[in-house]
C-alpha cells in the first residue's frame, strides 16, 4: 500500500508546472571599439617614375631686338679761373770744406738774411768768425741785400766751420750772380774763397798722444 500511495505523488508532483527561473540580466552590450590601421611597410624597392617624353623640337625663337644705344651727353668742362703766373724763384746749393767741416749753402732771393744752422748769424758772439763768414758778400757790392742765405754745417771745429761756410757762400754767391765774374775778383782777393784746402791732420800713431809726438821716457 505504502509503495502505491509513494507513486501516485510522483504522478501528481509531475502534473504541477514548474516555477519558472528568473532569467539572467544580460551584460550591457559594450561599443564597438574603433579599428586602428596597421602601419604599411615601405615597399623594398623604389618606385619607378614614368620617364619624362623627349621633346619635340620646337620652333626657333625670334631674336630680341637690340636695345637703342644713346650717346652719353657731353661733359662741360669747368671753366678755369685766371690766376696771375707764377713767379720763378732761382735757387742755388753749393758747397764748401775746410779740415773735417762741411758746409752746404742755399740762396734764393731775399731780404740780406744770412743763417747758419737755422740761426741768424748775429746770434754769433764771436765778431771774427761773423766777419770771416760774411766776407764774400763784401765783395759783391749792394745786390747783396736781395738774396737770403741759409747754411748748414757738420763736423769739425769752430774755426773749422767758420772757414768752411765762406767758401760755400763764396760758391752760392757765383752761381747765382753768373753774370758778374765774381770767380775771378774772389781768386784775386783769396784763394781759399773758391779752391778748398785739401790739407787734412794726419793720423796718430803708437808710442805718442799725436802723429809725431812720442811718450817721453823716464830711467830715473
Amino acid at each position: 500500500m505504502a509503495k502505491e500511495e509513494k507513486a501516485e505523488e510522483k504522478k501528481k508532483a509531475a502534473q504541477k508546472p514548474k516555477a519558472k527561473k528568473p532569467a539572467m540580466k544580460e551584460a550591457p552590450k559594450e561599443a564597438p571599439k574603433a579599428e586602428v590601421p596597421k602601419p604599411v611597410a615601405a615597399p623594398a624597392h623604389k618606385p619607378e617614375v614614368p620617364k619624362a617624353a623627349a621633346p619635340t623640337k620646337a620652333a626657333a625663337p625670334m631674336p630680341a631686338p637690340k636695345p637703342e644705344v644713346h650717346p652719353a651727353p657731353a661733359r662741360k668742362e669747368p671753366k678755369k679761373k685766371k690766376t696771375a703766373p707764377k713767379k720763378v724763384t732761382r735757387a742755388f746749393v753749393a758747397r764748401g770744406k775746410r779740415k773735417e767741416s762741411v758746409a752746404r749753402a742755399s740762396i734764393k732771393a731775399g731780404k740780406g738774411v744770412i743763417r747758419v744752422n737755422m740761426l741768424n748769424i748775429s746770434a754769433i758772439n764771436n765778431p771774427y768768425i761773423r766777419e770771416i763768414i760774411r766776407e764774400p758778400l763784401r765783395y759783391v757790392g749792394p745786390e747783396a741785400n736781395n738774396v737770403d742765405i741759409s747754411v748748414n754745417i757738420n763736423g769739425g771745429g769752430m774755426m773749422g766751420q767758420a772757414q768752411a761756410a765762406r767758401t760755400a757762400i763764396a760758391h752760392a754767391l757765383m752761381l747765382y750772380f753768373d753774370q758778374m765774374n765774381l770767380r775771378d775778383k774772389f781768386l784775386s782777393i783769396d784763394r781759399s774763397m773758391v779752391i778748398e784746402d785739401t790739407r787734412r791732420v794726419e793720423t796718430k800713431k803708437f808710442r805718442g798722444p799725436k802723429a809725431r809726438a812720442r811718450f817721453q821716457k823716464s830711467y830715473r
